[in-house]
Formats: C-alpha cells, sequence, structure tokens
C-alpha cells in the first residue's frame, strides 16, 4: 500500500509539492493516464488563440472525427467533463414546447430526462430494468406516439454495464424526421462507436474514460442536420457558455474568442488520440474484449457473477453482483487501502447491490485483470 503524503514540500520549488499515492483506477472513471498523456498536460502553456495552439486544435478536431467515424464539421472537445458534452447536446437542441424520447436503463438515461424537462421540453421515456439493455423493439413502438425533435440512448451505460444496440435503434429513428442523440462517455475508444453509418446526428463522450486523459473535456459531434436545426432556433440557447451558436465560431474558420479553450487539457487529449491511433481503433476494441474476458474468467473461479446478460454487458465495465453476507463497502475500503486499487459502489437502485470495476483504456491490461482477481481471493477468503 502506498503511504506516500499528499502534501509534501519542496523549499527550492523545483517539483510540485503535492504526493498523491499512485492507485490502480479500476473504478467507473477516471482511468490511469499514460506516462506520455502526463508529459503533454506539463509542456509550456500557450494563448488560447496562439497559431500553434490553433493548429494543436486543429489536429486534435481531425483526430477526433476518426475516432467518432465521421466526416462532421462540427467536431471538437467541449471545455467540461462528460456531462458538460451532455448538457451541450441537449441545451442546443431543445427549445420549450418541443418534445424528445428519451431511453432509460440507468442513471445516465434519467440525467437525459432531466435535462430535456429543464429546456421546457416534454420528455417521453422508454424504460428496461436496470442491468438490462434498452430493447429497439420499445424505442420502435414509442416513436409511433411521435412526433419526435430528438431521441436519445446512453450506448453504455456506466451504472449498470449495460451495452443497448444502438445501431439497431438509430434504423427505426431514421424512419422519422427527429434527431438522434447517442451518449458513448464510456464506450468511445473501447467499442465500436459508427457515428456516420448509423445516422447518429449528436454524440458525445468524455476524455477520462477509454482515452485515458484526464476528466475536463467532453469530445463532441455534431451532424450537418443538427448544425441545421442549431441554426434556425427561435430562441438563444438557454446555457451562454455551451451555447454552440458561439462556441463553433471558436473551433471554425472564424477563431472567434467566445471563452479560454483549456489550453493543457487539449495537449492532453491530443497526445491520448495519437496512442489512439498508434495501437489502432480494432486492436483496442480487441484488447478490452480480451481483458475482460481474462476478468469474467477469474470471477467465474470465485463464484461470483455479472450483474446483466454478459452477452449485453459493457466489457470497460464490468457490474459484480456482491455475495449474499458480504458487506460491499468494506470490500472496496480494503481493495483501496491494502490492494492501492479502487474500484465503484453500485447507485440507485443498485447501491449496496454490485461493485463496478472498470477496465477502460491504459487501465484495460492483462496483469491488472490478474491481479483484482488475486486481491478479491484474498479479500474473500477464498
Amino acid at each position: 500500500m502506498s503511504t506516500a503524503s499528499a502534501i509534501s514540500p519542496d523549499p527550492t520549488g523545483n517539483t510540485p509539492a503535492l504526493r498523491p499515492p499512485e492507485r490502480t483506477l479500476m473504478g467507473p472513471g477516471p482511468s490511469n493516464t499514460p506516462p506520455r498523456v502526463l508529459a503533454a498536460l506539463a509542456l509550456p502553456t500557450l494563448g488560447h488563440l496562439d497559431p500553434a495552439y490553433l493548429q494543436i486544435m486543429n489536429e486534435t478536431a481531425e483526430m477526433l472525427r476518426r475516432l467518432f467515424r465521421t466526416r462532421n464539421r462540427l467536431t471538437f472537445p467541449v471545455s467540461g467533463t462528460g456531462s458538460a458534452g451532455m448538457e451541450a447536446a441537449f441545451v442546443n437542441m431543445l427549445e420549450p414546447g418541443d418534445r424528445a424520447l428519451v431511453a432509460i436503463n440507468g442513471v445516465f438515461g434519467t440525467r437525459m430526462k432531466d435535462i430535456v424537462e429543464r429546456c421546457g421540453a416534454e420528455c417521453a421515456t422508454v424504460e428496461a430494468e436496470w442491468g438490462r439493455p434498452v430493447d429497439p423493439g420499445a424505442v420502435k413502438a414509442a416513436l409511433a406516439d411521435g412526433p419526435f425533435k430528438l431521441v436519445a440512448v446512453v450506448h453504455a451505460e456506466t451504472s449498470t454495464g449495460a451495452l443497448t444496440d444502438v445501431e439497431a435503434i438509430g434504423q427505426f429513428v431514421r424512419e422519422t424526421d427527429a434527431l438522434y442523440l447517442v451518449d458513448t462517455v464510456t464506450s468511445l475508444g473501447g467499442l465500436p462507436v459508427e457515428v456516420d453509418a448509423w445516422g447518429i446526428d449528436l454524440c458525445y463522450s468524455g476524455t477520462q474514460k477509454c482515452l485515458s486523459c484526464p476528466p475536463g473535456l467532453s469530445p463532441i459531434t455534431l451532424s450537418d442536420r443538427a448544425e441545421q436545426v442549431l441554426a434556425s432556433r427561435k430562441s438563444k440557447v438557454a446555457s451562454w457558455y455551451l451555447d454552440m451558436t458561439m462556441i463553433r465560431q471558436y473551433w471554425g474558420d472564424e477563431r472567434t474568442y467566445h471563452h479560454t479553450a483549456p489550453i493543457n487539457m487539449t495537449y492532453g487529449l491530443n497526445e491520448a488520440l495519437r496512442l489512439v491511433f498508434e495501437e489502432g481503433l480494432e486492436a483496442r476494441w480487441d484488447r478490452h474484449r480480451r481483458v475482460s474476458d481474462t476478468l469474467r474468467s477469474g470471477l467465474a473461479d470465485l463464484g461470483l457473477s455479472l450483474l446483466g446478460d454478459p452477452a449485453a454487458s459493457l466489457p470497460m465495465l464490468n457490474a459484480i453482483r456482491v455475495p449474499d453476507g458480504v458487506d460491499e463497502a468494506s470490500v472496496r475500503r480494503r481493495l483501496l487501502e491494502e490492494f492501492d486499487i479502487e474500484i465503484g459502489a453500485g447507485l440507485g437502485p443498485l447501491k449496496g447491490r454490485i461493485w463496478r470495476v472498470g477496465l477502460m483504456g491504459h487501465t484495460a491490461r492483462e496483469q491488472n485483470a490478474v491481479w483484482f482477481v488475486e486481491a478479491m481471493r484474498r479479500i474473500l477468503g477464498q
């Protein structure tokens, strides 16, 4: 166990005073940050309109297009965590009186509904049991009660580990005039995400999960259709900070100042994306599946099982049922204190019933899966 102090004064001023302990981050996020990304974050800060920084912005946006599998012009990182990307997607599309359809099978679908209602829009829902994917057929049936301006689905539900078939749902949405919005905060970089091929109009993610860049940016992409809706709004976007009508002028050719971008975070994301493409997207997807298989095999040996159907479960976020008679909080505490492993607890109706174990990005390595299983073996006394 690490015993390093969080604060260690340096009288020379040449090194940071902070000394956080080293952990293996196996919760629902963040994941461990690769050394190259940490080094990029420490590079000299430039001004947000410096020509050298503008070139870094261009490179980062182009790599995000490759990652999202899209040609969308408006593709960039929102200044803020994944929740900022979520809010940006809704507040820029919805106006008071609009109707939206939201699929809910966990915490983040519930948050989508909350934001829709905060926009003054009417929200219809399709719900699935927490731990199960959303049924595409149920979405198709709900669409008959339209028209809807927007349909929103979470691809990878971080609160439950459920993987929803957003490609199939997209086929039904395309039969209507609704915009299709997909949350890929946990899936982007770890599972296939095909924005153009699946007919997705708005898609957002986060940097801290399968991309293994610290939290602070939210990659987002808007289709031409979404841009047209944005341009035809009758009212101002409710959020000034997340107003794409202004932000797109900064990320576009105009380079019009809106807010001071998080310069060094852009460096970190740029380097994280370089690592993704050096490995190769397909190879990265395969690595996440392979490491998850190692974890699940070890869990089975311990008599532990997943919350949902393994065939519809995320490779990068495993929701493990807590056995009867086991204090789930005590296990998490011992993992942190004795093994320097962080995992997550259940939320909402799953509180106390599951552990959420992440294998995302840089953390998705065979040795981490094996070490976690061994730590659980010792804690559970097997």
